[in-house]
This record gives structure tokens, C-alpha cells and sequence, in this order.
């Protein structure tokens, strides 16, 4: 039986192709808005995080109506580190759009979700975006994108899938790319008419697979999902059940149920198949879990997630500064909110550490775990973190680590000064391809190659390198990596930073802090260009003598501080420093904060007695 006022799509592409953009357009196009509504750009991204940064962390639901058929719009982030949305909400739907940049054609996390959206059978529309811009190249990303096609062994209906030609910022599509642009019509009519209204047999007990879980001061949990079959009612009674874990049996009662209309939640007393409904009254529901009839136990098949790569432990402050800022710095704190993240986010991983005070997570990358970061600075967190490292595994008696692909776009005379950074980094040459006055490059590298890159790039490429990279494959061990080429000025004692300090300690290279700020001994206060680490006095005072003149501090010129931001200070850290949390700022700092302390342990190290 097919519900045909009904169309469920995700939008899915790489970043920056224009995904929520597209999104904004179907909205108003759809009239979700008054004629004299004022509507801020990029709508979905309703996080402050999201706004802040130009991308898109959570999928998010939302509806537009067309000709009498509702359309559910998922949108999904665009980062490979956030892979594990777009894999948890692709269940939800039975169609998606493909968005591909007309210049930049296919990237890594194009060939991911695409990936995952033809391993499960779904209709795909190519929409060619931006293709207003004075580069696009149309024809060959055509080419480029049937290729990928064909790279993951598409049907020959998946093969004849559509292409729109469209212009998301301006608000216009068309299925011809030399015809008429005047507004997003081809793009609503290919939807109805290529997508599969959702099928299911409305008479057959409840059954509903939980695709996202959200929190609601007033209804407390709600999760998210597609009725597969059946009819929800409020005040029914179900069962909860799990495809991977047979003891999770359960009872509950909806309490409240809400369908989305526009970019809201309305409530409604009853749905049927194939609509996208929030269900409150579950406390105990999490992703991938089942909801069915209280007369069936019989749970959907969920894909699991693919396994986080990267590891961080997360600690309680115990620095000699720590307690000043933060609003939650216990470890009951720490690991209260570490778990209940876990339980959200399907593609973190947390267990608890070789202490009480320590918690190992694992997430897909560096991006993933500095957006957890700073989302508990923000709710008033204090705590610190590790270097990341990466997850080994025993591979048939082979020690294995993950290995990345990385594409890199950069201008052609920089390509030496990359290639001898990938070189030192185990990097491996795939492809290279020129593109005008710029090199395509593709390499195959261990993602602990990776930590600390970017800011390199940016230097040697003086800002113009373009960074991508996606999971590939665990492969053997490929050896030590010296990533940091720089050393650490290291405080000497506690107190405040002074002018004359700084300005001794400058000549030994670029200082993170400014006059005034407090430090305390084993603080790191700057980076030292020549690879050691240095011990530098900035609380240091110009002494006082009867030749002193009044102004002579005036005359000591400061170089201004580099500022770091989280992801350059998680990048900075070497295997004996950590990074300091507070909601007020960031502070690097060694283990162990003694300096005798350090060198002895240092000795031990090197003689092999640890």
C-alpha cells in the first residue's frame, strides 16, 4: 500500500556544496513562510556552533508542501567527521539528492554518502549546484559523477538516475542545463515524480525504527522515526525491542506525538506509514531501537555505525588554576554528560579510563571531538584533554592503524613544498591532477599523519591549500611519525605574565599570551621554531637601581601573542602535554609540572626504564 502524499528525501553532499542552502530555497518555494516573512540564511542551522563555523553538525528534519504532497527534507552535515548522521537517518527515507559542486565535481565524502544511499537501494536525483559560477565545468562533473557511479557498482537504474541543473543561492533549477531558470519547479516535480511514495501495509501491527533521539524541556525524550508499518496513536501501548540486542525488551505508552510541518513540531492524535513522526513517553529509547505493537516483539534491522577511529581521554582539572571558571568540574560532572552524549551521538564511543577521573572517547576524527569539546565549554564545563591518538588494531597478527584518503588542492608552485611534507608524514602519492593554475592531489596517508597538518598547509600554501580527507581503509603499521618540528616555552614559575618577561621570552620564539595573564610553572606559554622545549621566566621583573628612568618600559615593544584556537591548541599538543578546558579560555600544559620532575622522567625515558 502506498501513502502518495507522501515523499521522505535526505539531502546529502560533501561540505560546502550547498545542502542547507537548498534547503532554504524548498522552504520558501514550498510555503513554509509568509510573503513578508523575514527568513535569515541557512535556516537549518539553527545550532549557535553550526552558525558560527559555515557547516552543518546535526541532521535535522523539516516539510514543505507541493501540489498537495507533503515533502519530510532531512538535511545532513557534509563533514566526514560527521558520517555517522547521515548513516543513522538514511533508514528514514526512500529517496535522496545527491548535491554536487558544478567546479569541484566529486569529493571524498560524495563518494561516502552516496556510498551508503545505493548499499540500500535508494532513488537518487543529481542536483549540479552553484552553476552560476563564472568556473563551473558542468559537462565533466557530469562525467566525473557517473564515473563514481560506476566506481560503486550501480544498477543500470541507479545509472540512469536524474540530473537537475540548479542555482541554490539564487533560488533556481531546471532538468536542462541550457533551459529556463525561474525557480525550483523541476527540482518539486522530479521529487514527486521519481521518488517512491513510502509503501507499507497500514492494517499491520505498529512497527517503527528510531532514527534520531532528541531532548524536550516540556515532553522530556523524543525520538525520531519513519512508521514502517501500521498506525501510532497517542495513548497506545508498545513494545520496545533492538535488532542487536535481544535482551532490550520493554513496555511503554505514547504520551505525545508531533509530525513536522515547515521547520516545526505539530502535534497530531494519530499517523499512519510511511510519515516521519516524533514520539514523547519512551525515557528509555535510544538510536536504532524499534517501536512496535504491545502484541509484537519483532524488531527492524539497523545497520551499525561505522567504528570511531580516533581516541581522547578526557580528564578532571587538576591544574593549579583549576575551579576559577567552570560550572561543572567534578568527575560525576564529566561523566554524566560523556555518556549521556554517547547515547546521541551513535559514532562516539566512551569507557572509562585507568582512573576515576579519567574517560577514553572516541570519535571519528579531530573535527568530531573538538565540536564535543567546545559544546561542554559552552554549558559551563571545565575539564582536560589528551593528544588524540589513533585506534590500533591486531589485524591477523598484524598491528594495523587507519589509514585516510586526503585529496589536497593547492597552487602549482607549492606542490614540492607538500610533497616534502607528506614524505616526513608516511603519506603515498594516489593521483595527481593538474586543474589551471592549481595540482589535484590525492594521497593515501595514516590518519595520525594527519593531526597538526592543516595548520602547515595553510602556512606553506600561504592560505590558498584546500584539505579534505575521508576514512579509508586499517592497513600495517607504516612506522614512526615525527609530526612536531617545534618545541614548547614552558613557564617557569606561578604568577602574572609581565612586559619585561614576555619580552625576554619572545626572542626565543612566538608566545600564546599577552601582559597580565596568569600562569603558573609547566604552563606552556609559547612555541619555540627549533624543536626543544624551554623553560622561560615571564613573571620576570626589571629590578630597580638609582640609573633607572621613569619611561624605560615604554620602550619594550611586544610582538602581539598568538592567539590559538581549540583546534589549533589540540593540534599544538605533544605526548607529554594536555590541554586545559574552561569556559573563559584554553591553556596547554605539560603532565607533569615540575621541571626536575620532567627531566628525570626524560632520563628514564631515554635509558628504556619506563
Amino acid at each position: 500500500m502506498e501513502n502518495k502524499n507522501i515523499r521522505n528525501i535526505a539531502i546529502i553532499a560533501h561540505v560546502d556544496h550547498g545542502k542547507t542552502s537548498l534547503v532554504d530555497e524548498l522552504l520558501k518555494q514550498g510555503s513554509v513562510f509568509r510573503d513578508n516573512q523575514v527568513v535569515q540564511d541557512r535556516v537549518m542551522d539553527s545550532n549557535a556552533l553550526e552558525r558560527e563555523r559555515g557547516i552543518t553538525i546535526l541532521s535535522k528534519n523539516c516539510s514543505c508542501v507541493y501540489n498537495g504532497v507533503k515533502i519530510n527534507i532531512i538535511d545532513t552535515p557534509g563533514h566526514a567527521d560527521f558520517g555517522g548522521e547521515v548513516e543513522r537517518v538514511l533508514k528514514m527515507v526512500d529517496g535522496v539528492l545527491l548535491v554536487v559542486d558544478a567546479f569541484e565535481g566529486p569529493m571524498p565524502q560524495t563518494r561516502f554518502v552516496l556510498e551508503k544511499a545505493l548499499a540500500l537501494s535508494l532513488k537518487v536525483i543529481v542536483v549540479i549546484n552553484k552553476i552560476d559560477k563564472p568556473d563551473a565545468r558542468i559537462d565533466e562533473v557530469i562525467d566525473e559523477v557517473l564515473e563514481l557511479f560506476l566506481d560503486l557498482d550501480a544498477n543500470d537504474e541507479q545509472l540512469s538516475s536524474p540530473f537537475i541543473f540548479a542555482s541554490a543561492r539564487k533560488g533556481v533549477a531546471s532538468d536542462d542545463k541550457n533551459g529556463n531558470f525561474e525557480s525550483m519547479k523541476p527540482l518539486f516535480e522530479k521529487i514527486i515524480e521519481y521518488i517512491p511514495a513510502p509503501v507499507g501495509d497500514e492494517t499491520a501491527p505498529l512497527k517503527m525504527l528510531v532514527s534520531s533521539c532528541e531532548h524536550n524541556d516540556f515532553v522530556g525524550k523524543l525520538a525520531v522515526g519513519k512508521i514502517s508499518q501500521g498506525t501510532i496513536k497517542v495513548g497506545q501501548s508498545v513494545n520496545l525491542c533492538n535488532y542487536h540486542d535481544n535482551e532490550k525488551k520493554s513496555k511503554s505508552k505514547i504520551v505525545s506525538l508531533y509530525v513536522f510541518d515547515g521547520l516545526k513540531k505539530v502535534p497530531v492524535e494519530s499517523a499512519s506509514v510511511g510519515e516521519i513522526v516524533c514520539v514523547a513517553g519512551i525515557e528509555n529509547v535510544q538510536i536504532g531501537d524499534t517501536i512496535c505493537d504491545s502484541s509484537i516483539n519483532e524488531p527492524i534491522e539497523f545497520v551499525k555505525i561505522a567504528q570511531p577511529s580516533v581516541e581522547m581521554t578526557f580528564m578532571v582539572n587538576d591544574s593549579p588554576l583549576a575551579g576559577k571558571d567552570g560550572k561543572f568540574v567534578t568527575s560525576r560532572h564529566l561523566r554524566d554528560r560523556l555518556y549521556k552524549e554517547a547515547v546521541k551521538d551513535l559514532s562516539l564511543s566512551v569507557s572509562d579510563g585507568q582512573s576515576a577521573d579519567q574517560f577514553k572517547v572516541c570519535g571519528r576524527g579531530e573535527m568530531h571531538l573538538s565540536i564535543l569539546i567546545e559544546n561542554m565549554r559552552r554549558d559551563g564545563y571545565e575539564f582536560q584533554v589528551s593528544m588524540p591518538k589513533v585506534l590500533i588494531k591486531e589485524i591477523n597478527g598484524v598491528k594495523c592503524e587507519p589509514v585516510d584518503r586526503l585529496y589536497l588542492d593547492v597552487p602549482e608552485d607549492c606542490v614540492g613544498a607538500v610533497m616534502q611534507k607528506m614524505g616526513v608524514r608516511k603519506g603515498e602519492l594516489v593521483q595527481m591532477t593538474p586543474r589551471g593554475s592549481r595540482m589535484k592531489m590525492e594521497f593515501l596517508i595514516p590518519s595520525r599523519g594527519l593531526f597538526g597538518f592543516k595548520s602547515e598547509l595553510l602556512t606553506e600554501t600561504k592560505g590558498e591549500g584546500v584539505i579534505n580527507s575521508t576514512f579509508y581503509d586499517y592497513q600495517p603499521w607504516k612506522g614512526e611519525i615525527n609530526r612536531r618540528e617545534y618545541g614548547s616555552l614552558i613557564a617557569h614559575e606561578s604568577g602574572e605574565a609581565i612586559v619585561y618577561g614576555l619580552f625576554n621570552a619572545q626572542e626565543r620564539g612566538d608566545l600564546f599570551i599577552e601582559p597580565g595573564t596568569m600562569v603558573y610553572a609547566g604552563m606552556v606559554v609559547g612555541q619555540n621554531p627549533k624543536g626543544d622545549d624551554i623553560v622561560v621566566n615571564v613573571c620576570k621583573k626589571k629590578h630597580l637601581s638609582n640609573c633607572r628612568a621613569s619611561g624605560s618600559d615604554e620602550a619594550l615593544r611586544l610582538t602581539p601573542p598568538k592567539k590559538l584556537s581549540l583546534e589549533d591548541a589540540i593540534e599544538f599538543l605533544a605526548d607529554d602535554e594536555i590541554l586545559e578546558v574552561t569556559p573563559k579560555t584554553f591553556r596547554i600544559r605539560k603532565i607533569i609540572l615540575d621541571h626536575n620532575m620532567r627531566l628525570r622522567e626524560r632520563g628514564r625515558l631515554l635509558r628504556g626504564e619506563v
